[in-house]
């Protein structure tokens, strides 16, 4: 990564509906951390303790899919508030694990889990999310520039992307870094 930019890339990473895999996986670029904060201003995550995402944010890696009211509104802000989206995994970029929800019938899961279950709460008690009637990609709800694929991606993945972000260069994987799973 060139050390010679004078401007701090200001980079963020969301978490919307998945296991916070690819995050972990970023925190095992390891050393390679210290090099990035020479580059980029981290100034969102749920790695910090910033609760509103800023404006003007160059570079964001969003992880998981989008499956309720609180994942939409948070995606389409990331969209109106960044350069460059990047879909940060395979739940961002396909649905993966979190999509496994699809295949049941949405009134029966919430009646299940909800009312029937020791906490006795329904969808209108406005302490959780209304649930979306199917989990989508990151990309069927926003415009993405960049797929990172991997469950989780491995720390080499993330890096090759973030680094070429980073010094504007456009993100090229290799064959190998551009399979699922």
């Amino acid at each position: 990564m060139s050390k010679t930019r004078h401007k701090k890339i200001r980079l963020a990473t969301a978490w919307l509906g998945g296991c916070s895999g690819c995050h972990m996986s970023f925190l095992d670029l390891d050393e390679r951390l210290l090099d990035l904060t020479e580059a980029a201003e981290l100034v969102y995550s749920p790695l910090a303790d910033i609760k509103e995402l800023p404006e003007g944010i160059d570079v964001i890696l969003v992880e998981g899919a989008v499956a309720n009211t609180d994942h939409l509104k948070l995606a389409e802000q990331i969209r109106s508030r960044s350069k460059i989206v990047v879909s940060f995994g395979d739940c961002a970029a396909t649905g993966n694990v979190t999509s496994l929800r699809n295949r049941l019938d949405l009134e029966d899961l919430l009646a299940t889990v909800y009312q029937e279950g020791p906490g006795k709460i329904s969808q209108q008690d406005e302490l959780l999310p209304l649930l979306l009637p199917k989990v989508l990609p990151l990309h069927q709800v926003i415009p993405v520039d960049v797929f990172i694929p991997g469950c989780p991606p491995d720390p080499e993945r993330i890096w090759a992307a973030v680094t070429a972000l980073l010094e504007g260069r456009p993100v090229v994987l290799s064959e190998k870094m551009r399979r699922f799973g």
